[in-house]
């Protein structure tokens, strides 16, 4: 995922910018850690799903959240929350580093943004159609199942789409 894209999609969706990001990082290392991170996790999932000329089922889901880590010495904090917010964020940072406590060299290096190559595209080509046309997928598929042979009487058929 390219750093605009998770910008735009976890950031600014969320009421977050990257100044807010380095500012819990920097209450982090107020107690001497030798290291802290921050990890987004944004997921989709939708389902649909046609048995007997019927849409029996149709599911969406969302989840997103943030986890937080924070190292110090041999000591590893870690605290996650199902929402992305600031609010989260600071909940989550202060939880990690009480788990840690004082005992890094305090020495912490800034590191900057890595650009890696993308396996997949981000894309979820459901998310372009509306429902109407996920759901007319689905039944052209039952008609062209039904019509290539009469002895055809039992279809399913399901869309899933995600990222």
């Amino acid at each position: 995922m390219s750093l605009n894209l998770v910008s735009e999609q976890l950031l600014s969706a969320n009421g977050l910018n990257h100044q807010d990001l380095f500012a819990i990082l920097g209450q982090l290392t107020e107690r001497r850690l030798d290291y802290g991170d921050l990890y987004f996790q944004s997921s989709y999932h939708e389902s649909w799903v046609l048995e007997d000329s019927i849409i029996k089922d149709g599911s969406y889901n969302i989840d997103q959240g943030v986890g937080v880590r924070a190292v110090s010495g041999e000591k590893t904090g870690f605290a996650y929350a199902d929402q992305i917010s600031k609010l989260a964020l600071e909940q989550s940072a202060q939880a990690a580093r009480t788990i840690v406590r004082d005992t890094g060299n305090g020495k912490v290096q800034t590191l900057g943004a890595v650009e890696h190559r993308a396996l997949y595209t981000s894309i979820d080509p459901l998310q372009s159609m509306t429902r109407e046309e996920k759901l007319d997928i689905l039944r052209r598929v039952d008609k062209v199942a039904r019509a290539a042979d009469q002895r055809v009487q039992e279809v399913s058929a399901s869309l899933s789409g995600g990222v």
